[in-house]
């Protein structure tokens, strides 16, 4: 009866080491959720920016209007229509400068 116990307890300690400082135990199943937990969050992050472009991309093939604008902010190119205006911020000159 009490080797019975004693090989009782003794599997007992080893199942706790196992389910408590094993590389397969809870520690790992933690490690695990918040991993899930991360690569959720990225792929939500991407999914928005997916749907973002997707948008663009349909903006893009419906009309004009929003490759005119692209035209106009990233390559500064204007409309035969239009007339550009600069307007610059006056220099100080030396003389002005002394006054």
């Amino acid at each position: 009866m009490r080797a019975l116990i004693l090989s009782l307890a003794l599997t007992l300690l080893v199942m706790q080491y196992r389910l408590w400082l094993a590389d397969s135990g809870i520690r790992a199943t933690w490690q695990l959720r918040d991993a899930v937990i991360a690569t959720t969050y990225e792929n939500e992050q991407k999914a928005a920016r997916n749907t973002a472009l997707e948008a663009e991309v349909d903006d893009l093939k419906q009309g004009v209007a929003a490759v005119e604008e692209r035209a106009r902010s990233e390559l500064g190119m204007i409309g035969p229509s239009e007339t550009f205006y600069l307007i610059t911020e006056p220099t100080r000159t030396h003389s002005a400068a002394a006054q």
